[in-house]
């Protein structure tokens, strides 16, 4: 033990470490990890005591970001060159040799030849292995992937914000390194992990689902209708997950509140669901008017509204009033598809294919909605491919905690449709395209998604051969070597010199 700031410190017990502790802790034999502090005296202040309770809370929400190589800065003390690897750098779809990549502090800072001497940096050996960005799932809900629905119905703000931050640490313990949240409170979330209370990708957040009244967004229940101006909030838009909005004017409101809060992107319920009760999967959400004065809303902060929406009618709608990604689509008709190339708007695309990755419905007419969802996927992602149309990759995974799992092979089940290359460059550069259309709003400020120099430092060394398949991604826990988000290392299985 050794004391600071009259806090006495315990190193952790290995079996109730968390993964990215652990891996920083073999990292740098004989670092004392931070448990909950204990009063070494009476005469403790406030000050001492505040800076201890705030170490801890990070040991026990995320275990940090400790720096790799020891700067008390939370970055490197010096730059590190990955040496001896194959580099998939997310720009081209090819597999290149005879390069190294250099890191200094957050960002990629060349790729010199093998052979070009670099001085004064730490040496990765990567075994010829392959060397890729990090990974972007593009339709992601963090505080909702990691609970069921009627545990969260059940369960009050602060343990979701819990169950969220543990399982944020995981998703980048699978690799993924930057998601776009698509709709929840994420804000504070985001918050912790860029301040390093938290562990886990960084966010891009939309904050609440902006919907009408009887939208997709609308979670209220039977018996809170009708609702009256000195009606109280519901639940969900007490704690952020959704706004209901009806008129110009109040979806005005509710689009500024979300950019006032932090959002990157603005999300609005343009169409049926297939997971709400009352909302048909036919219909179509929002006027056209409705939808224009959010899109005004967003490009007068500098970024742009996505849609959820299903329908061939929906869709039009929501690319005549300016939206610049439709998320779903997949019953969209070829008209619909051809609009979307020519507009250059993005089509958000999710493996919806009811099988095992499935976020499975009991509700028979949830069920039947979905079966016909997975009917239209196959020929929306042909679609996509055939007309050129910009095409985004993401998950959806929400409140089926058991397909977390799975996050890496619902990319990899994909080459049914695609080249594997092409795959993996829309899950790294592809969509860092899209997450740096927020423009001025980017909360990060950099292109992600890419191995370049100026790009964020988030990359993976991978044990797999992307030339044949991405399967190498089902099975995080064996194959990802290294894990490296904003110049820091998570996981390291490599020797370093």
């Amino acid at each position: 033990m050794k004391k600071r700031d009259d806090i006495t410190l315990e190193r952790s017990a290995g079996p109730e470490e968390t993964p990215v502790a652990a891996s920083h802790r073999r990292m740098l034999p004989g670092h004392h990890w931070l448990q909950t502090p204990r009063i070494a005296g009476q005469g403790l202040s406030r000050r001492s005591f505040i800076g201890g309770l705030s170490a801890a809370v990070a040991g026990v929400i995320g275990a940090g970001a400790y720096p790799a190589f020891g700067a008390a800065s939370g970055t490197p003390s010096r730059p590190l060159l990955f040496t001896n690897l194959r580099l998939f750098d997310g720009a081209s779809r090819k597999v290149r040799e005879g390069v190294n990549v250099l890191v200094e502090q957050n960002r990629i800072a060349a790729l010199p030849a093998v052979g070009q001497s670099v001085d004064n940096a730490s040496l990765v050996d990567c075994g010829g292995r392959l060397l890729m960005p990090g990974l972007i799932d593009a339709h992601w809900h963090s505080m909702f992937c990691g609970i069921t629905e009627a545990r969260a119905m059940r369960s009050t703000v602060g343990y979701l914000y819990l169950v969220a931050a543990q399982e944020a640490e995981r998703t980048l313990m699978r690799g993924f390194t930057s998601v776009r949240d698509v709709g929840g409170p994420s804000f504070d979330l985001k918050r912790a992990i860029d301040e390093g209370i938290a562990t886990g990708p960084r966010i891009y957040p939309s904050g609440a689902m902006i919907s009408q009244t009887s939208g997709h967004g609308d979670f209220r229940l039977r018996s809170d209708v009708p609702r009256s101006n000195a009606s109280a909030l519901s639940y969900a838009e007490q704690i952020g997950a959704a706004a209901i909005a009806d008129g110009s004017s109040e979806v005005l409101r509710r689009v500024r509140e979300q950019l006032m809060l932090g959002a990157s992107q603005i999300k609005l319920m343009a169409g049926g669901g297939v997971s709400s009760p009352y909302d048909p999967l036919d219909t179509t959400q929002y006027s056209e008017e409705e939808l224009r004065a959010a899109v005004g809303a967003a490009e007068d902060w500098g970024t742009y509204v996505m849609v959820h929406v299903y329908t061939p009618r929906g869709i039009q709608r929501a690319v005549r009033a300016g939206a610049k990604s439709i998320e779903h689509g997949q019953l969209a008709d070829e008209e619909s598809a051809r609009m979307m190339a020519g507009e250059g708007v993005w089509w958000s695309l999710q493996p919806f294919l009811a099988d095992d990755d499935a976020n499975f419905k009991v509700d028979p007419a949830a069920r039947a909605k979905q079966l016909q969802v997975a009917e239209g996927t196959k020929r929306a992602y042909r679609l996509a491919r055939d007309l050129g149309i910009k095409t985004a990759w993401g998950t959806d995974i929400l409140f089926t905690p058991n397909n977390l799992p799975s996050h890496g092979r619902q990319l990899a089940k994909l080459i049914e449709f695609y080249p594997s290359l092409e795959l993996l460059q829309i899950a790294t550069a592809r969509n860092g395209e899209l997450l740096g259309l927020c423009g001025e709003r980017n909360p990060y400020g950099a292109q992600v998604g890419v191995i370049q120099p100026g790009a964020l430092a988030d990359l993976l060394v991978v044990d797999g051969d992307p030339t044949q398949n991405l399967d190498f991604l089902g099975e995080p826990e064996k194959n990802l070597q290294l894990i490296m988000k904003d110049g820091q290392i998570y996981k390291n299985q490599l020797p370093v010199s």
